[in-house]
């Protein structure tokens, strides 16, 4: 963040990004009467004590005033003052250690364990759902939220990894107590702070502490920080009467201030008259006029294309930009939109992270005007074409994000090669720490453009190369629950679309991750449903992948009759299509519910037939992996020579395909059949043989069963 004056208000960035090392903390002014009035109202008695019980919740302190007006500035130097720390995030970031208190500030060690910042409404005005709120808070614990869960799950692994810390959460800009009661710690050690325009009616015990504009002093200072003390000095009555026209709201003040401060020739008491002159929109209300007549001014001085990229500005998703997006939404060069965006800065209408990557946010108090004023003055057509020209730059963005990590030679860096400069990434890390501090505007880019409905096909490509990018850059695992989110959008996008082959493809991947997560009733809903689809589209793979995979469910469900079945629909359709590798896998799927089954005939056939799959493909480890298995099966069967026999094969095989590891854990299997079949000095000799191979290791591998091979 740069040394702005105040913050100007509205919801915290979205959760994810974060203030630069180092980041100086905008200066605070007035409201020392609030902050006294918050700090004792943490002491007063809570009903709990009134009533002689321990409190069992969190304390909530509610700042209630118009966006505009600095409810979030005195939030965060509430939370500054209180974790006794330098400075607290814009956004949503734990306070970062090492800084020592303001003045007045309570001594570090109240909340030890930092300050969690998120932002409850949108910039588009609607709420952010409770779901992805305890997933942002968790993610800044440093707790991973299981891909899919539902917001009551996410919301009680808040309140269990809150019950052992003592942080301070604020959340900003709640529309209603719903938002807030599911996030509140049941930790009385806690304390949540949060910001709104009105009551929270529904949390017991909460006094708003209701702010309007700044005293006149502090109005005076907060001008002079932004436009220098000479100016307020040779006509200080006249400053006073400009923080009146403004109504002492501190957002009003940045953008009149910022105006100044790029007109040196501008008095403040033309400033003042002008503001003066401006009409009021009457049907606004009163206590939100100042503001509206202080971006108007702002936004009538500025030069006709640097207004139109302010306005299109409203399409930045999650209310975050950077030069590229500016670029796109305006079709100007980059430098010239990075050049507007950091004049934009100077005039109080944006915030910047001051990275290297620099990220740019629209205030949230004025993210309602430039939406209105985009309607207003731009024509359907025009936006929707910046809309799309904002989305195919995302992708192309992407596409070059994922294509860096490929290797010098491939198809897709030669490709990326005849990419635009601006456009290519100098090396797979700083690919990745584009795509970190970009993720939260492109998931909501994501959600925006699939919500839309009229860029369905953009859309598609967009989710597409997200999910491509943060595989490679992430992992799947780690991306799991950014990617459940992709896949729904993708779902939600080819069933209105009637596009059976995604739709089938994406209920693939919901349920496998579902799966992952212990749904196992919930994905085999979806494998069914994605063999319903694969039908539809006559996609063979599709098909065959979801019967695989309902065989798969009900095998982990226990259901061992059902499994079989499946996986032998599965593999008829793999024997007409002459899939060899796929047969294979198949008849050890079979082999191993049989067994788990108890039908040992049925398990020795498929592992048979499995194993002579794998030595027609040439796969010696997988032939070797697959005749271990139907030497259990023979063991269980009470046939322990035959075992034995089969084993030696196995040991064999993993000898030729020189697989030191899976020999040595054949060599113990052998061992342990010898035991059974009374001949322990054998038995030693293969145990001695395994040790060898792999010395202490050798006793901790296990056989990986030819039935979990993918």
């Amino acid at each position: 963040m740069t040394d702005q004056v105040v913050d100007t208000s509205g919801p915290a960035g979205a959760a994810g990004t974060e203030e630069p090392s180092g980041a100086v903390p905008p200066q605070f002014f007035g409201r020392e009467r609030e902050l006294k009035e918050l700090r004792a109202d943490i002491e007063r008695a809570g009903l709990d004590t009134l009533a002689g019980r321990g409190s069992a919740r969190a304390r909530v302190l509610l700042i209630a005033g118009r966006p505009g007006s600095g409810r979030s500035a005195l939030a965060a130097e509430l939370a500054r003052r209180l974790a006794g720390s330098a400075s607290v995030p814009g956004s949503a970031s734990s306070s970062g250690p090492g800084s020592g208190p303001a003045s007045g500030a309570a001594l570090p060690g109240d909340y030890p364990d930092g300050v969690l910042r998120v932002g409850l409404t949108d910039p588009d005005g609607h709420r952010v759902p409770t779901e992805r709120t305890a997933r942002d808070i968790l993610n800044l614990l440093g707790v991973t939220g299981p891909p899919g869960a539902d917001e009551d799950e996410l919301s009680e692994m808040v309140r269990e990894a809150l019950a052992v810390r003592r942080v301070l959460l604020l959340l900003d800009d709640a529309v209603d107590a719903g938002q807030v009661d599911p996030l509140m710690p049941d930790n009385p050690d806690c304390l949540v702070v949060a910001t709104a325009t009105g009551p929270l009616t529904g949390i017991p015990g909460v006094r708003p502490c209701t702010i309007g504009g700044l005293d006149a002093g502090s109005a005076v200072q907060l001008l002079g920080r932004i436009i220098g003390q000479v100016r307020i000095t040779v006509d200080p009555r006249t400053a006073e009467t400009l923080a009146e026209e403004c109504g002492g709201q501190p957002a009003a003040l940045v953008l009149v201030g910022g105006w100044l401060a790029a007109h040196p020739h501008a008095s403040v008491a033309d400033v003042t008259k002008q503001m003066h002159e401006l009409p009021d929109d009457v049907e606004q209300p009163t206590g939100a006029r100042p503001l509206a007549r202080a971006f108007r001014l702002v936004h009538e001085s500025l030069p006709q294309t640097a207004a139109r990229i302010l306005r299109l500005l409203a399409l930045a998703p999650a209310g975050l930009a950077d030069a590229h997006t500016a670029s796109a939404l305006a079709g100007c060069s980059v430098s010239a939109a990075q050049s507007t965006l950091d004049d934009f800065v100077g005039l109080g209408l944006l915030r910047t992270n001051g990275a290297a990557l620099p990220q740019y946010e629209v205030p949230g108090c004025l993210a309602p005007m430039l939406r209105a004023l985009l309607e207003d003055r731009d024509r359907p057509a025009e936006i929707e074409l910046a809309r799309a020209r904002m989305l195919e730059r995302t992708v192309r963005q992407l596409q070059s994000c994922r294509a860096v990590t490929d290797p010098e030679d491939s198809p897709s860096q030669r490709k990326l090669a005849g990419l635009p400069r601006s456009l290519r990434f100098a090396h797979a890390e700083s690919a990745a720490a584009w795509l970190r501090m970009r993720q939260p505007a492109l998931m909501a880019s994501a959600r925006i453009a699939v919500e839309n409905g009229e860029l369905d096909t953009l859309a598609r490509r967009l989710v597409a190369a997200l999910v491509r990018a943060l595989a490679v850059h992430r992992g799947t695992d780690e991306a799991a629950p950014e990617l459940y989110g992709l896949h729904q959008l993708v779902l939600d996008v080819a069933e209105r679309r009637d596009l059976p082959r995604e739709k089938a493809a994406a209920l693939l991947n919901l349920a496998d991750l579902d799966a992952g997560t212990g749904r196992t009733q919930e994905a085999l809903t979806r494998y069914r449903a994605a063999l319903d689809a694969g039908r539809e589209a006559k996609d063979l793979y599709a098909t065959g992948r979801a019967m695989e995979s309902v065989g798969g469910a009900y095998a982990e469900l226990g259901d061992f009759h059902r499994a079989s079945d499946w996986y032998g629909r599965a593999l008829a359709q793999r024997l007409t299509q002459g899939e060899r590798a796929d047969e294979a896998r198949l008849y050890g799927r079979l082999g191993a519910v049989h067994t788990y089954a108890g039908r040992y005939g049925e398990a020795l056939r498929n592992w048979r037939a499995a194993a002579a799959g794998y030595r027609r493909l040439g796969d010696l480890p997988a032939q070797a992996r697959a005749l271990s298995e139907a030497a259990r099966v023979q063991e269980y069967a009470g046939r322990p020579q035959e075992s034995l026999h089969t084993c030696r094969e196995a040991v064999e095989l993993a000898r030729q395909a020189q697989d030191v590891r899976l020999q040595a854990a054949l060599q113990l299997r052998l061992a342990d059949t010898l035991d059974r079949l009374g001949d322990p000095a054998a038995a030693r000799l293969h145990r001695g043989a395994a040790d060898r191979l792999l010395g202490e290791e050798g006793s901790a591998y296990e056989i990986r069963s030819a039935s979990t091979e993918s």
